[in-house]
């Protein structure tokens, strides 16, 4: 029996997700959770052979989660389910180890397929978001951009930003502008946009 804990914040999808998997022979949900900051606690109280997380959750998103979980060593495989087909989410997701990236409207018996795979130590990406992120090619900014892109898109002021960094003003706004010239973008709301929406930041 595989055990798999699922992590999404509409409470119905959530339900209907964990009733039809409960319905496979093999698979069984043993917790659910609607924040990403709970799921750390569940994965050490549940200990689910597979973690499935949504990307856009409240308290951390799904990408988040599988960073931390990454780095902690959890024993379980993660699974990521998306609405969102963003290149650059599944370079990140990659990167924190995640096994399996699933597309959100896709029919039950793919995502109990991506379970199976990912709990074999196998990996399952849907082919449409792996073709979209190959076309979209590697994430151009630095960490350091990616920061203070992601910094001021949360509303925090220049001042503030070079603060909690430790740098001085005039150096974010250099970070800023090159983080603009390489997006193609001539102000920093539209590099911001551009960013998310390609799954950079």
């Amino acid at each position: 029996m595989i055990r798999i804990l699922l992590a999404d914040d509409e409470h119905l999808i959530r339900g209907a997700v964990a009733a039809l998997l409960n319905l496979e022979p093999d698979l069984q949900v043993v917790a659910e959770v609607g924040r990403g900051d709970e799921v750390a606690a569940a994965v050490a109280e549940h200990a689910p052979d597979v973690a499935v997380l949504d990307i856009d959750m409240p308290g951390a998103d799904g990408l988040t989660v599988a960073e931390r979980l990454d780095a902690a060593n959890a024993p379980c495989a993660i699974c990521i389910l998306t609405s969102f087909g963003r290149p650059g989410y599944l370079r990140r997701a990659m990167a924190a180890g995640v096994r399996g990236f699933v597309a959100k409207d896709a029919p039950t018996e793919e995502l109990a397929a991506a379970i199976r795979k990912v709990h074999t130590g196998g990996r399952y990406l849907d082919a449409e978001l792996a073709a979209s992120a190959m076309a979209a090619g590697d994430n151009p900014l630095t960490a350091r951009e990616r920061e203070i892109l992601r910094l001021i898109g949360a509303g925090t002021e220049t001042s503030r930003i070079a603060a909690l960094l430790h740098l001085s003003e005039g150096t974010v706004r250099n970070y800023l502008s090159s983080a603009m010239a390489k997006l193609g973008e001539s102000n920093r709301l539209a590099a911001i946009r551009a960013a998310r929406e390609m799954g950079w930041i």
